[in-house]
């Protein structure tokens, strides 16, 4: 009982990995503590009053005993309040956090309140929330609604007080609906890259119609690039959405793999057009021969690999993964790398033979190029470095609790911010203009001028002297 004590900042790390509203709790130690973010009906608005909403399933054991389980419903922020130290103890792991004929006899808590957990003194009057604290008899037990008034990051911790199992049902309701707190942010900030990106995809279409007859295949690509990547974000939306509407339910799953198969394949296209521009397709190469065949059949693989990936992603528990996971996350690494070695191989490759045949004008497009990819790559490890400071200068145990509201925009959403950048950039150096063609085909052009004249001045009869 006293061991449980030091292990409420663990579990309050391990809940915050459940996903969505409706959780199960039990009496071993992964389950018996459920946390999640929940938002006031203020911060964010909705039709109904946020609550979080306790369920015990009637213990039906026809015997005379009366099984009784401890159940405390409280703001993150008011843990310190939970447990008391027996008078002359210094040491943490001797706190007192339920309420026994033995805490009795140490004047921790009183005889009425036995099979509850113990309070600091005072703890109504200190703590920032309202803190429900109750022994449930699992007989005929009730539903305990705990409503929020205020944003914050909230816990409910059970112990099996008469060491009997239960089992229990948490619901934690916002009032915006079905959606957990740490991720209704996802819902306009997809919906907002989604608008972006049509945005983009209307200036490219006007470029494109304007110019259709100098388009370069590089920027069919692009085009179809664009377009997938407007119907990924909606769809990701979509699922948002539909999620905050009706809840994950099987529809909704399926929304998720269908989500996941098209991020999928937004990598492998994304990585594909980097691939083929690197290696001057359009502007350099009018074609790229056999190299093309390879290209697309490293993205397809990766591609494969990816869908697996996600699959296995959502199909195995933490808990349960073991060496096997490597057969999956190995295949999509090898492509991965694949695919970094050679465009960025391609690159400078691309750019020396520019220099060399003095295409000035080309060669400073690619080196732009480039600059945006070390710029990506710059700002992807500054911000990992900076969260990966961040995470060593906190607590294990108060880190999501005082990080959840941001928490997705650290692990998705400036990702997809540098993704937007990456794309609208190649996509404003590869724009339809009206002289495309001549552009590409300048070298070839220049060379077949320089031809010309010299051929010219080799039938050209020499001048007499006198002349």
């Amino acid at each position: 009982m006293k061991r449980w004590a030091p292990s409420l900042g663990l579990l309050a790390y391990l809940a915050a990995l459940v996903a969505g509203n409706e959780v199960k709790l039990k009496q071993d130690d992964p389950n018996r503590q459920r946390c999640s973010g929940m938002y006031s009906r203020k911060s964010w608005g909705g039709s109904v009053e946020p609550f979080i909403l306790v369920k015990y399933l009637p213990d039906h054991t026809e015997d005379d005993t009366d099984p009784v389980s401890s159940l405390i419903i409280f703001e993150w922020s008011d843990e310190p309040l939970i447990g008391r130290m027996p008078a002359g103890s210094t040491n943490y792991r001797d706190l007192q956090t339920i309420c026994t004929s033995d805490a009795v006899g140490k004047n921790l808590c009183e005889e009425k309140d036995i099979g509850s957990f113990i309070l600091a003194p005072n703890a109504t009057s200190l703590a920032q929330n309202p803190i429900y604290n109750e022994a449930i008899h699992l007989k005929d037990p009730k539903a305990i609604n705990y409503p929020i008034r205020r944003t914050g990051y909230y816990c409910v911790s059970t112990y099996a007080f008469s060491d009997h199992e239960y089992d229990a049902v948490v619901e934690f309701r916002n009032s915006y609906g079905e959606l957990p707190a740490a991720q209704i942010a996802k819902l306009p900030f997809y919906g907002g890259l989604t608008i972006v990106y049509a945005v983009l995809g209307v200036f490219w279409a006007f470029l494109y119609v304007q110019n259709r007859s100098d388009i370069l295949p590089v920027q069919n690509y692009i085009t179809f690039t664009i377009v997938f990547l407007i119907v990924e974000q909606l769809m990701t939306w979509g699922f948002y959405d539909y999620q905050n509407r009706h809840g994950n339910n099987t529809l909704n799953k399926v929304f998720m793999i269908v989500v996941s198969i098209l991020n999928a394949g937004r990598n492998s296209l994304s990585f594909f057009l980097l691939l083929i521009v690197c290696m001057g397709f359009g502007v350099v190469k009018p074609s790229l021969g056999r190299t093309m065949i390879y290209v697309r059949i490293l993205a397809a693989a990766h591609f494969i690999f990816g869908v697996i990936y996600a699959i296995a992603s959502m199909a195995v528990t933490p808990e349960s993964v073991g060496p096997l996971v490597l057969f999956v996350i190995l295949p999509l690494a090898g492509t991965l790398t694949a695919f970094y070695v050679w465009t960025l191989s391609s690159l400078n490759v691309t750019i020396k033979d520019l220099v060399d045949r003095r295409q000035k004008t080309k060669a400073l497009m690619y080196k732009k190029l480039s600059w945006c990819i070390l710029g990506s790559i710059l700002v992807i490890f500054a911000f990992f470095f900076v969260n990966s400071f961040a995470f060593a200068g906190s607590g294990e145990a108060d880190f999501v609790p005082k990080h959840w509201q941001t928490r997705w925009f650290v692990l998705d959403g400036w990702l997809n911010l540098v993704y937007l950048f990456d794309i609208a950039f190649i996509a404003y150096l590869w724009r339809p203009t009206a002289n495309n063609r001549r552009f590409a085909m300048s070298d070839e052009v220049s060379c077949f001028l320089l031809l010309l004249l010299l051929l010219s001045r080799s039938h050209t009869p020499p001048s007499s002297p006198a002349s």
